[in-house]
C-alpha cells in the first residue's frame, strides 16, 4: 500500500472517531455561541503558528457565519513561547474589537503547552468569555508545559475538542522512525466546521435570523456580504477587511 493511502485510511478513520468522541462538547457549546450571536455577538478564534490557518478556516468562509473573526499573532507563531507575548496579544486584540462576556473564543494549539495559546484562554476567562481549547489531549495531557503557570491549554479551558492527534502530529510512517502526514488541519477544520452547522442549528431552530457569509462568486454575494459585514464593523478583525 501506497504512504497516500496509508494516510487517507488512518486519517479518516480519525476523523469519523474524533466526530463521535466530539459531538457532545459541539452539542454543549453550540446553544452558547448561537445565544451569543443571537444578541449581536461574535465568535472569536486564536491559534499560532499553523494553528492559525485552522481559525481562519471558519472566519469569512462562504456559507459559514459572518460574526466570527480572529486574533491574528503577526509574528506567525515564532513568540509563542516567549512568556508574555500572548497577553499582550490579547488585550491589543480586546482594546481594538473587544471580547465581551458571555462570547466564546476557539483556542487551537496541537500540543496545548504552548505559552500564547495559554495566555490568550487566561486572559479570554477574565473577560468572561467561554474558552474552547482545539488540542490533542494525547499531547496536551502529556506534554510539560512552557507557561509558569504549570497548566496546559486542556485543563485552562471550560470545553476541550480533541483532535486525537498522535505525538508529532504526523502518522504514517515513510521510514523507520520517521513520520509524515499531519491530521491536525484535517481534523480540526472539520471539527470547526461541524461546530458552525451546530450553532446554525441552534439559530433555524430558535427563530433567530442567519448572518451567514454569501459566496463572492455568485451574482449579489459581495454586496450581500458588504451590507451584512456593517452590522460587524467594529468587531471584526482586519483579516476580514
Amino acid at each position: 500500500m501506497s504512504l497516500a493511502d496509508t494516510y487517507f485510511i488512518t486519517a479518516t478513520a480519525m476523523l469519523a472517531a474524533a466526530r463521535e468522541k466530539n459531538l457532545p462538547v459541539i452539542r454543549a457549546v453550540a446553544p452558547l455561541i448561537g445565544a451569543s450571536i443571537a444578541a449581536g455577538g461574535v465568535l472569536h478564534t486564536f491559534g499560532s503558528g499553523h494553528s492559525e490557518l485552522i481559525g481562519r478556516e471558519i472566519i469569512g468562509r462562504a456559507g459559514g457565519l459572518m460574526p466570527v473573526t480572529g486574533m491574528i499573532d503577526p509574528g506567525y507563531g515564532f513568540s509563542e513561547n516567549v512568556v508574555g507575548y500572548g497577553s499582550r496579544l490579547a488585550e491589543r486584540y480586546d482594546h481594538h474589537y473587544q471580547l465581551l462576556p458571555g462570547e466564546t473564543i476557539v483556542v487551537i494549539s496541537n500540543s496545548g503547552k504552548n505559552a500564547s495559546p495559554i495566555e490568550v484562554a487566561l486572559f479570554a476567562k477574565k473577560k468572561g468569555l467561554h474558552v474552547i481549547a482545539l488540542t490533542s489531549l494525547a499531547m496536551s495531557s502529556t506534554a510539560k508545559t512552557v507557561h509558569p503557570g504549570g497548566q496546559n491549554l486542556h485543563a485552562i479551558a471550560d470545553y476541550t475538542l480533541d483532535n486525537l492527534g498522535v505525538t508529532g502530529d504526523a502518522i504514517t510512517e515513510v521510514t523507520p522512525g520517521r513520520f509524515a502526514g499531519p491530521t491536525s488541519t484535517l481534523i480540526g477544520a472539520t471539527l470547526l466546521n461541524l461546530l458552525t452547522l451546530e450553532v446554525i442549528d441552534w439559530l433555524v431552530s430558535n427563530g433567530h435570523p442567519l448572518p451567514l457569509v454569501t459566496s463572492q462568486n455568485i451574482p449579489g454575494g459581495m454586496e450581500a456580504n458588504i451590507a451584512l459585514a456593517q452590522t460587524y464593523r467594529t468587531r471584526l478583525s482586519k483579516l476580514i477587511g
